[in-house]
Formats: C-alpha cells, sequence, structure tokens
C-alpha cells in the first residue's frame, strides 16, 4: 500500500513539474484547436526531456499558431540551445523565438542554489516535492535574487518554501512566483 502511495504521488508531482514547465505561459496560449493542443504537449514533453534540465532551471513557452515563444532562465547555454532546437523539430512548429536567458556563471549563486535546494526540500513538510525527476519547485538565482517558480499543492506549502528561501544568509530577496495547482 505504501507503495501505491509513492508511485501516486511521483506521478502527481510529475504532472506538476510539466505544469511548472509550461508555467502560466501554456496557460495564456491561444487555444485554436487539436493541432495548437498537440503542439503544446509535444512542447511541454520535448522540454522535460531535456538532459540538463534540472530545478535551478525554469522554461515557460506560448504557442501563437506556428510560433513557439521559450521563455525562462537556465544555469547553462547549452540548455538554452538544446530547447530551442528541440522544439524546431515538432511537426506544425514553423518558428522558435527564444527568450530564455542564461543566468551569469557565478560560484556565490551556485552555493546559494545548494542552500535554498536543502532548505527547501529538506524542510519536513516539503519532503513530499524532491520525489521525482523533475522537482516542481523550481529555484532561480540570479546574483543574490532569488525566484520560486513552479507548482505546489497548497497556500500553506508556497509560503513555507518562501520563509524558507528568505531564512538562507546571502540572498538578496525573494519573489515567491509559486502557482497552487489544483
Amino acid at each position: 500500500m505504501n507503495r501505491r502511495y509513492h508511485l501516486l504521488l511521483s506521478f502527481v508531482l510529475l504532472a506538476c513539474s510539466a505544469m511548472s514547465v509550461s508555467g502560466q505561459s501554456q496557460m495564456s496560449a491561444q487555444a485554436s484547436g487539436p493541432a495548437q493542443s498537440r503542439v503544446q504537449r509535444e512542447v511541454m514533453h520535448e522540454l522535460l526531456m531535456l538532459p540538463y534540465y534540472n530545478v535551478f532551471d525554469s522554461i515557460a513557452f506560448q504557442v501563437n499558431g506556428d510560433t513557439v515563444t521559450l521563455l525562462g532562465w537556465v544555469t547553462q547555454p547549452v540548455l538554452k540551445s538544446d530547447a530551442e532546437n528541440a522544439i524546431k523539430h515538432i511537426e506544425g512548429v514553423s518558428r522558435v523565438d527564444n527568450k530564455i536567458d542564461v543566468l551569469p556563471p557565478s560560484p556565490i549563486d551556485d552555493q546559494l542554489r545548494l542552500q535554498l535546494f536543502r532548505a527547501i526540500y529538506g524542510f519536513p513538510s516539503l519532503e513530499k516535492y524532491s520525489l521525482g525527476v523533475q522537482k516542481p519547485i523550481r529555484i532561480i538565482v540570479n546574483n543574490g535574487h532569488v525566484s520560486l517558480e513552479g507548482v505546489v499543492d497548497s497556500q500553506g506549502d508556497k509560503d513555507t518554501a518562501g520563509i524558507r528561501a528568505k531564512g538562507v544568509p546571502g540572498i538578496f530577496s525573494v519573489e515567491n512566483n509559486l502557482r497552487i495547482g489544483s
């Protein structure tokens, strides 16, 4: 029974992380039938399958006709180009507008990322989000400024993640952009 619960929880968290990948941008994409929906699903799948995509990256997208706009932040330049290359081969996509920002390399930011990861995913009430390959809470650090992106189960989890992030020494600011999933 306990194993079934963990498998179900892993599936739910993977679905939440898929929502995190597409972010609010996908929700606002204009719906124009099954072809648009298929393109959105394929874009989301391709982004989730990127080999270097991790908890410290956040990629969102918008689909408008045959154009896909990529948005977000990544820690490695190769991830920006990999995302674009994966998307432009999808049937029905003729143009990719890559607006992903590459975060500047910084040993201090790297230390903060690890401290934030431990503070958030190591906290007992948030440990459930650490299951699965793609983590639903994305931690973006840019020159000491933190942005939390993704999806959580409740307002309490959102608030807890924000409080845990603000408690890490060396952080200049925290922007809690976590959304509450349904």
